[in-house]
């Protein structure tokens, strides 16, 4: 398995924040600790090139995020923060998620985890949202399209709606994308009759639950969308915006998860793509907030992601 790991995400500094450097320090000290490292391959790789990061994002959000980054501007949106570390920070997140797709495509292996942030899945083409400042899977869903792929699927398990994905690609068949998530809840979006439109009318599929949710009921919701959707787009590679605050100790999120769970839903996504997609899976870092759980989720993903 491909496994990119760097501690260079330290330095976008967001003080006391949710999504501060401490994710990745603990999440690094597990992955090295467990062996994970070790046993993985672990490329070099380099920030987005530019024009990947404009197939999502307009040029002068790209031009002003710069810029708030150089300025050292703290708080640029509601829920989001930037440091002058922010902007290499986002554009290594996003080079790694092209980079993993470039790999995996040519066929080096077939899965990788990109131990990435900031997270991305809120971002907008025009702004930053919800801790997120590049939309990274999105960037990496239209390097594939560009490397020659008709069909790939974005699966989203984060506890939140993946807006900025699912605006990404709501009018465009060649992305099919799911999203389960908690609902009512933050960003307000993610409803059942939000099903795409124009020629990607069928391919988006949201999957919303409430709060107080079973586990049983949660991966028959998943299971039962997931089959149906990849039936749909037969997708050739499968991207997973793997956020872990469903954990049901996330103090962010939360729902009815246990850190074991997020292996069982790596595995139903592995079996989807062994039968669509020649076993090929990169899996982004989105959310998940608690310093314990979420490294010893992700344990359980790569777990999954191993088989």
């Amino acid at each position: 398995m491909l496994l990119y790991i760097s501690d260079n995400f330290v330095d976008h500094e967001t003080g006391q924040h949710p999504e501060r450097k401490e994710r990745i320090v603990h999440l690094n000290d597990l992955l090295r600790s467990s062996g994970w490292v070790n046993k993985s391959t672990c490329p070099q790789w380099e920030m987005a090139r530019e024009e990947s990061i404009l197939r999502v994002h307009q040029r002068d959000y790209f031009q002003q995020l710069q810029k708030w980054c150089a300025d050292d501007a703290g708080q640029i949106e509601v829920d989001t923060r930037v440091s002058r570390g922010s902007w290499n920070a986002a554009m290594t997140a996003a080079g790694a998620a092209n980079d993993a797709v470039r790999r995996v495509i040519a066929g080096e292996d077939k899965r990788a985890f990109c131990a990435v942030r900031p997270p991305g899945h809120h971002a907008l083409a025009n702004g930053p949202m919800g801790f997120c400042l590049f939309n990274s899977v999105a960037i990496a869903a239209r390097e594939a399209l560009a490397l020659g792929l008709s069909r790939v699927m974005i699966v989203d398990w984060d506890v939140h709606h993946g807006n900025g994905t699912q605006d990404a690609f709501y009018h465009d068949g060649k992305v099919g994308f799911l999203s389960i998530h908690r609902s009512p809840f933050y960003p307000g979006t993610g409803e059942v009759d939000e099903t795409g439109a124009g020629e990607g009318l069928g391919a988006n599929l949201n999957i919303p639950v409430q709060l107080g949710i079973s586990q049983k009921q949660f991966f028959d919701k998943f299971r039962d969308g997931l089959e149906g959707l990849a039936e749909k787009i037969r997708p050739e590679l499968i991207l997973i915006s793997a956020g872990f605050d469903a954990h049901r100790l996330d103090p962010v999120g939360g729902l009815c998860l246990e850190s074991n769970d997020f292996g069982e839903l790596t595995n139903l996504v592995l079996d989807i793509a062994t039968t669509h997609s020649q076993g090929r899976i990169v899996s982004l870092l989105e959310g998940g907030y608690h310093l314990e759980m979420m490294p010893q989720s992700v344990v359980c993903h790569l777990d999954g992601l191993s088989r």
